[in-house]
């Protein structure tokens, strides 16, 4: 006589519940703010436009004539970079700090007006990306996000296998039964659009977790390296460029985050000798000469400027742009005008040129509408997922109870999904610590709470 068939199917259905319990909320925010800032090239010209267009003029202002209006405008202000115009028909931009708040104030490069200021930090755009990414409570948020994040990958694994037909009909698998009612036809919703949105959302998982602030970082600090040779003649500080990037702006590409700043070359030997002078910035050049710069080595319209900050600080012009093989990052000395680092598409590895694209993807804009409009489907299919998901939950939940799925006692180790959960561990270490966590308390707390609900029923 064969022994039964095991069946693991509530164990994974068990999971399923726990990661969809955590992960839900954070995927629902994370679809509706992705696609906010999907449509952001759409929706800025319509709520700023007199920000942003301009009548085109004969004569545009030098950067510098630009600079020294918007100076005047806001006289105790700290300039922080200027976004020269993308076209004849844009405004130009200058990010500044004044009286505590980080302002995007716009200037019209033909007549040297100031057409008016934005907050940089709470405007549409900015507030979708801060939360997003880390949703606007700093390191705690990214890491909650990164969490959700790991998760995800957990729910479309325990997902797919509770997907598999098992010998039923494509109905209800490859296509909803429309006809159904109730939570049979919220269950098929829920697979099948789950089914065919896994890959995605893998990607969209995969390609966000590169900018987290913890595995993101290792995944840079691991992958992403350029020849040290690039680095050699050039005097280093201490810092990043990651620090040029915030949870509100981005200014360099993913590959360059975890690159050298250098300095500029009047303060090289101090810094060699630890003697780092922390003065204010005094550059000798002047930003149209940085500009000047930027169209001789032919970088695409759509860069910042980042001014140095201290007199040992470094002209950063970079483009995070749509296409990243147009990627650009220079470092430019302030008092001599050099070159001290210009890195492109053909100076990135293999896993840097794959994430950068990933990246570019996953934010709709590598490829125009078309992308945007799949990221978009994607966003809804993850939007339906998960609201059809708490729907089932609603739906079968016992009155009072948190409807964890049930589990039999007796069913031997799974050897398969241990070996996926240790490969998911260490992968995501952050995940891979917070299933412990949880498998702890279903096995310590849930199962011994269930084990006394199954007793005293028997009793009654």
């Amino acid at each position: 006589m064969n022994p039964p068939k095991i069946s693991f199917y509530n164990l994974a259905w068990r999971w399923h519940f726990y990661a969809g319990l955590f992960v839900a909320p954070f995927m629902v925010l994370l679809a509706v703010t992705g696609i906010i800032y999907l449509f952001k090239p759409q929706l800025d010209p319509l709520m700023y436009g007199q920000l942003l267009n301009v009548q085109p003029a004969a004569h545009v202002l030098s950067a510098d004539e630009q600079l020294q209006r918007a100076k005047a405008a806001y006289p105790h202000a700290t300039l922080s970079k200027y976004l020269p115009p993308v076209d004849a028909s844009s405004s130009a931009q200058f990010v500044l700090h004044n009286a505590g708040n980080e302002l995007t104030v716009f200037v019209d490069p033909y007549r040297g007006s100031v057409l008016g200021e934005q907050d940089a930090t709470y405007n549409l755009q900015a507030i979708v990306r801060a939360l997003h990414g880390e949703l606007m409570i700093g390191t705690t948020g990214d890491r909650l996000i990164e969490l959700a994040a790991g998760w995800g990958v957990m729910l479309v694994v325990s997902g797919l296998y509770l997907w598999w037909p098992r010998g039923r009909s494509a109905a209800g698998i490859l296509w909803p039964r429309l006809g159904s009612r109730g939570r049979l036809f919220w269950r098929d919703l829920h697979a099948v659009t789950g089914f065919w949105g896994a890959a995605f959302l893998l990607l969209m998982i995969l390609s966000g977790m590169t900018w987290t602030g913890f595995w993101g970082k290792q995944y840079a600090d691991l992958w992403n390296r350029f020849p040290a040779a690039m680095w050699n003649d050039v005097p280093q500080s201490d810092q990043q460029a990651r620090s040029l990037n915030t949870a509100t702006q981005q200014t360099v590409p993913w590959a360059m985050e975890n690159t050298p700043m250098p300095v500029s070359g009047e303060h090289a030997e101090h810094m060699q000798h630890g003697g780092m002078h922390h003065g204010p910035a005094a550059p000798s050049i002047s930003l149209q000469q940085v500009v000047d710069l930027a169209t001789a080595r032919q970088v695409e319209p759509g860069y910042s400027i980042t001014f140095p900050t201290t007199a040992t600080g470094v002209f950063t012009i970079a483009v995070f742009a749509n296409d990243p093989r147009n990627d650009a990052t220079l470092h430019v000395d302030q008092y001599t005008g050099k070159v001290l680092a210009d890195v492109r598409w053909q100076h990135y590895n293999t896993v840097a040129r794959v994430t950068e694209s990933g990246v570019m993807l996953h934010e709709g804009k590598m490829f125009g509408v078309v992308n945007q409009i799949i990221v978009l489907l994607v966003c809804l299919m993850i939007l339906l997922s998960a609201v059809s998901g708490v729907v089932i939950w609603w739906k079968r939940r016992p009155q009072g109870g948190l409807g964890v799925p049930p589990l039999r006692h007796d069913l031997p180790k799974w050897k398969t999904a241990m070996v996926i959960m240790l490969a998911l561990a260490i992968i995501f270490p952050l995940v891979g610590a917070s299933l412990l966590v949880v498998w702890v308390l279903d096995r310590l707390v849930l199962a011994r709470l269930f084990k006394q609900r199954e007793s005293a029923s028997s009793s009654a």
